[in-house]
């Protein structure tokens, strides 16, 4: 593929880490190619980063025709920058593509797009313990008309962010609200893709539990209002007694890359784990009864975030003392310590730069 680079006049000066936050400071670059369907993908090109001219009929504007991704790189302790299970953000691309009716990008040019712009804004990964690198590929409708059709037109962007922790409490547990008004997915729905209207309609929930103090909803299924689904930006496991359960993935749950790494571990360690359905009562009774040992969300943004407090029709339960459980620590030291290549990645989930 021909990548057109044009550098940015002046460049940024890099941030200070311990200010970083999440998704608040860009690079200097970003990826841009178009789609027509005539053409196929076409116009490859790194410019400088700015504001997209959008028309203002543009579909993504008023019929949501837009998906998105989320994937790290990070700078190993020699100094040079990997990535994470690349692939399979490409891949969930493309399925949650299809779903919308956007136009898939084959995967060697999604991927040779997203190595060759990680290697121009290399530069831009942090190095100081729990940073990285955020990636954010996108794709959006971009037909200049204002009938109800499948995409015509199209427009990939990646971008990119250095990021410290996406929670304020860092690795520290956090304090989730199990929402019973409010559903975010249904079956048949677009809950499996990664779209940005799966968050927006998870937004007045979200509001309502920062109101109450706490940083996420957790969400039950939209048909029977009783099976635990996802919290808002992860995936969410629970420890009781002695097995893992984790909400399988029934079509309304976003297949997270971080969830599967998980299981990965947790399988090929022996752990006894259920991907089944999990309804509130049951959660409920162990909470009641003490067999809910542990309970965490994992996510790119997050990793793996810790819950202590979990708030349901306002009653409250402590989940292991309000503190990090064990294997909690366990998946979050193992995930980490592969990602910035502090351990061999004997699962073959890192692809490095090769400069």
């Amino acid at each position: 593929m021909d990548i057109k680079f044009t550098k940015a006049a002046t460049l940024k000066e890099k941030p200070d880490s311990a200010t970083l936050g999440f998704g608040k400071i860009f690079t200097d670059h970003m990826f841009m190619m178009d789609y027509s369907a005539d053409k196929g993908w076409y116009n490859a090109r790194i410019v400088p980063f700015a504001p997209i001219p959008i028309h203002p009929a543009s579909t993504v504007l008023h019929y949501g025709a837009e998906i998105f991704e989320g994937l790290k790189a990070y700078r190993c302790a020699d100094g040079k920058v990997q990535m994470f299970r690349p692939m399979e953000n490409i891949r969930r691309l493309n399925r949650s593509a299809e779903r919308l009716c956007l136009p898939e990008i084959p995967e060697d040019i999604a991927f040779e797009a997203l190595t060759e712009f990680v290697k121009c804004e290399q530069d831009w990964t942090p190095s100081a313990e729990g940073t990285s690198l955020y990636l954010r590929p996108f794709l959006f409708g971009n037909d200049e008309s204002l009938g109800v059709h499948t995409v015509h037109n199209a427009v990939f962007v990646i971008i990119a962010s250095p990021v410290g922790s996406y929670y304020a409490e860092g690795i520290n547990p956090v304090k989730i609200m199990i929402e019973d008004e409010d559903v975010r997915a249904v079956r048949g729905g677009t809950g499996y893709a990664k779209c940005g209207g799966n968050y927006a309609a998870s937004t007045r929930a979200g509001e309502r539990a920062a109101q109450k103090g706490y940083s996420q909803v957790l969400w039950l299924d939209g048909v029977e209002r009783k099976y635990i689904e996802e919290v808002g930006a992860m995936n969410v496991m629970f420890l009781i007694g002695d097995e893992v359960v984790t909400p399988m993935l029934s079509g309304s749950i976003l297949p997270g890359i971080t969830r599967m790494s998980c299981l990965e571990v947790l399988r090929n360690e022996g752990y006894k784990v259920s991907e089944r359905l999990l309804s509130i009562d049951e959660l409920a009774e162990a909470m009641e009864n003490g067999t809910l040992k542990e309970a965490w969300g994992c996510g790119t943004a997050a990793v793996i975030s810790p819950i202590g407090e979990l708030c349901y029709k306002d009653k409250k339960y402590t989940v292991n003392n309000g503190e990090i459980g064990t294997l909690t620590q366990h998946l979050y030291d193992t995930l980490t310590s592969i990602q910035w290549g502090k351990t061999e990645d004997k699962y073959n989930w890192i692809y490095k730069l090769d400069k």
